[in-house]
């Protein structure tokens, strides 16, 4: 299994421990991440000001990865949403493919766009992760958090039920940890509008970060570099601001299945998390 690896713009800069994670646990799973140094960001921060200029530039990236004859994987679930989208079009055969011509780029062999955790979830599968299973989480209790681009708009996604996902949940539970239900489970994470209305976005924030206390969960488990600014980047400010106390670790989700996967803590990041995961790895011995 070859992919055109999609960093995007915020998980090199603020979650290297994600792709730290990511790329150990491929190995582990005989997934090959290629990297594309033309890369550039995916489009979505301008897509509210310039839809045309958004679309191109996510159509130009398809454009590398179409003349590569790879399948793109990210691990951003934004960056997901729009290149998925945008390959949507290019694939239907509209103008936008012109438009590619323009600047020197051809969209030459169909392509499809998968998050990291569709990779594993579709093109691995649960069979041969269990099979790679080297280090039972039994003594977690975690929450999921899917967040709002990894599965919409519902339109352009066919593998998992937007509105009921299963799932991250499916995937936490290979590692046999306990997968808990908590309220606001399928709520954003607030960061849509950090840039505009900062205290709504971390009131919105606060409300997950309450629902998963009051479960006593060991970590929240997150798919999304933006989600985990929010719950875990902010996680203090939030303190601050509301007067609370959290102290409750995010996890990339390649993190929690590298423990299962017997790779040291070191490997995977860790060390890097905002909150550190003290005790749940001392739950693990």
């Amino acid at each position: 299994m070859r992919y055109a690896f999609f960093l995007g713009c915020t998980v090199p800069v603020r979650a290297q421990n994600y792709e730290l994670s990511a790329r150990k646990v491929a190995e582990v799973l005989g997934i090959e991440l290629v990297n594309v140094s033309e890369f550039s960001c995916c489009g979505f921060p301008v897509k509210s000001t310039d839809a045309f200029t958004a679309e191109l530039i996510a159509a130009r990236n398809l454009a590398i990865a179409s003349s590569l004859g790879l399948d793109v994987c990210t691990l951003c679930s934004s960056c997901g949403s729009t290149l998925t989208e945008v390959n949507r079009r290019l694939v239907r055969g509209t103008g936008l493919r012109g438009e590619l011509e323009q600047i020197g780029r051809e969209y030459r062999n169909r392509i499809d766009v998968r998050h990291f955790v569709r990779v594993l979830w579709e093109d691995v599968g649960v069979e041969r992760i269990k099979s790679k299973i080297r280090r039972k989480l039994t003594s977690l209790n975690l929450a999921a958090h899917y967040g709002c681009h990894y599965l919409k708009p519902k339109e352009i996604f066919d593998f998992d039920e937007p509105e009921d996902p299963t799932s991250l949940d499916e995937l936490v539970k290979i590692t046999d940890a306990t997968v808990t239900d908590y309220e606001n489970k399928k709520t954003c994470c607030g960061g849509a509008i950090l840039g505009i209305d900062e205290d709504d976005a971390l009131q919105i924030a606060k409300r997950k970060l309450d629902s998963v206390r009051e479960v006593q969960a060991d970590a929240l488990i997150s798919i999304c570099p933006f989600c985990s600014i929010m719950y875990e980047d902010n996680q203090r400010k939030i303190e601050s601001r509301f007067e609370s106390t959290y102290s409750i670790p995010v996890l990339y989700y390649p993190q929690l299945l590298g423990l299962a996967l017997g790779l040291d803590p070191k490997e995977l990041g860790l060390r890097m998390n905002r909150v550190r995961p003290d005790t749940l790895l001392s739950k693990l011995g």
